[in-house]
């Protein structure tokens, strides 16, 4: 039989009271700090609702090799306005484009004017001028007609003024910017922009016109062969090889210019109207075809301004090199050449040792009484009709 328990004392009910307050106040405690935390983590989100993180899960300052190696290699992006070269941030093959222009092709050019200037005035040192051996006889034979020199001077001041306006924006800044300064040289090179962008219509033009009217005269033969393996007289002074109205050499000289001068045309145009064209990813494409290569064939829009500035370049710097010889040949190296440009008209000695066959050719016009190269008082043979010039 268990033994009587006394009921709870005061004591001890006042120990477990003050027990339940203590707990009570403890919650209390605990759920006013999980209120203000929330509440300083709510603010917070208020304040900064990234927290710290950059919207739209970019990485912000954080690296990715891979992304910004792409980058750098000119990868191309989206973009949501029409110019889609915006969505390209580095343009890579600018820095390349830059060192060659700046580096191989100002260099080279260069190098290549000097070196047929030197050429020539080394030429002429040891050859002298060309003189017709059995000295001028006064009679002329018309050489050129008017239309025939109005398009050969459209083609030379036109490509005269571009030589100019062009090596001034590949060297000004180390040879003119220097001497006139600043300010000058700005003005300057501003002038020759609008001389070279419209002058390069009318040298298109002339292009067109003498190609029309000299490629019958240009068409090689094989006494241009022999003409050649004879050096053209211009080595031994009494050897004057057969040729007609143009020798080798000015078919030579005639089809680097119409050929040279198209594709300078060409390259020309696309810089004047960039990124309008596609013409270097079609040319790649098709050398690849017929030789097998494997050059690029998908080019964007600024790799093709790029390929056609630097070839605009060095077909320029070739022209000028080949028309440099020209003018050397039709001036100082030959006497009497000049007069066929000039007045249109050469003596009747010169056309016989440079142009023998052209000369026949005419004097068979003549005597046949139809319209030839000869002058009244020319040296026509006996009994042929002398008939004007037209």
């Amino acid at each position: 039989m268990r033994a009587f328990q006394p009921p709870i004392t005061l004591k001890a009910a006042i120990a477990a009271f003050a027990v339940m307050v203590l707990f009570a106040l403890s919650l209390t405690a605990a759920s006013q700090t999980a209120f203000a935390q929330q509440g300083a983590e709510q603010n917070a989100l208020q304040s900064n609702p990234t927290g710290g993180e950059v919207p739209g899960q970019s990485l912000g300052a954080s690296s990715d090799a891979d992304m910004w190696r792409a980058v750098r290699g000119g990868v191309q992006g989206t973009v949501s306005i029409p110019d889609e070269q915006a969505g390209v941030l580095v343009q890579s093959g600018g820095d390349i484009w830059r060192a060659i222009r700046n580096g191989p092709i100002s260099n080279y050019s260069a190098y290549a004017i000097f070196a047929i200037i030197a050429l020539l005035a080394l030429f002429f040192l040891m050859r002298g001028r060309m003189r017709v051996s059995k000295g001028m006889s006064g009679r002329t034979i018309t050489r050129f007609r008017y239309y025939e020199r109005m398009g050969h001077w459209t083609v030379a001041i036109s490509f005269i003024l571009l030589s100019l306006t062009g090596l001034n924006i590949l060297f000004g800044r180390y040879v003119i910017l220097p001497v006139v300064g600043p300010e000058i040289f700005a003005q300057v090179t501003l002038a020759g922009k609008f001389i070279h962008n419209y002058v390069a219509f009318a040298f298109a033009v002339g292009l067109v016109w003498i190609f029309i009217h000299w490629v019958p005269h240009n068409i090689p033969t094989l006494t241009d062969v022999k003409w050649a393996l004879k050096g053209g007289g211009i080595i031994v002074p009494s050897v004057h090889p057969d040729a007609y109205k143009f020798n080798a050499g000015q078919k030579v000289i005639f089809w680097l210019t119409i050929l040279g001068g198209v594709s300078v045309v060409m390259s020309g145009w696309a810089l004047l109207f960039p990124f309008t064209t596609s013409m270097f990813a079609k040319t790649f494409a098709f050398v690849n075809a017929v030789i097998g290569t494997s050059l690029p064939e998908t080019l964007t829009p600024m790799q093709e301004q790029q390929f056609a500035q630097a070839w605009h370049t060095i077909m320029s710097v070739f022209l000028i090199c080949v028309i440099l010889a020209h003018i050397y040949i039709g001036s100082l190296g030959m006497e009497g050449a000049f007069a066929a440009m000039g007045s249109g008209k050469v003596d009747i000695n010169w056309a016989r040792e440079h142009h023998n066959l052209w000369v026949e050719e005419e004097e068979r016009k003549a005597a046949a009484g139809r319209s030839s190269a000869f002058d009244k008082g020319s040296a026509a043979p006996p009994g042929a009709a002398q008939v004007p010039a037209e």
